[in-house]
């Protein structure tokens, strides 16, 4: 039968089976598709309208919580030459010291060979000889948190009294800073 048909007719079946072909993927994969594309685009807007708006009620409590984060991060002070930040330093460690209670023997820097470390900063000790109460030293390590220039606690040696552990401790504190 289809050898009886003319060359016009069989192009006519062709062009009706592609069609029909184009009209069921359109319905059964492109249709569901721009259908799913549609609700998830409205479903994205109202999140985004949800977030807006809720950005928008918070931003006293965003603002106080960014404000609480900053004021827990430490602040530090760029290193500066040799010259110009041991004595800062030292400074500022004695005077976190003497706010502790911590009676001080000696303070001095310890002069030893250190190559540079990150970014091309040498790193400078400072060691604290002493004698303290506990709460003292724990005034202190609390306090050196507000040290701009402090970069850490090398080296703590505490030892008390054996036979009387009412009397101040023997402190041995090593802190570090960074220098030019």
């Amino acid at each position: 039968m289809i050898a009886k048909l003319s060359q016009r007719d069989k192009r006519a079946l062709k062009l009706a089976a592609v069609s029909v072909a184009a009209i069921m993927v359109y319905l059964f994969v492109m249709a569901p598709w721009i259908d799913n594309w549609r609700l998830t685009a409205s479903e994205l807007t109202s999140l985004r309208a949800d977030l807006k708006s809720i950005i928008s009620q918070s931003s006293g409590a965003g603002a106080a919580k960014q404000a609480g984060l900053a004021s827990v991060v430490a602040k530090l002070q760029m290193p500066q030459r040799e010259n110009i930040q041991q004595p800062v330093f030292r400074e500022k460690i004695n005077e976190q010291l003497k706010k502790a209670g911590v009676n001080v023997k000696s303070l001095k820097y310890l002069t030893k060979k250190r190559p540079k470390g990150p970014g091309g900063y040498k790193i400078n000790l400072l060691e604290c000889r002493g004698k303290a109460k506990f709460g003292q030293i724990l005034d202190l390590l609390a306090s050196f948190r507000g040290n701009p220039y402090l970069v850490g606690i090398e080296d703590i040696q505490l030892q008390c009294d054996t036979k009387d552990r009412n009397k101040p401790m023997d402190i041995v504190l090593v802190v570090s800073t960074f220098v030019k």
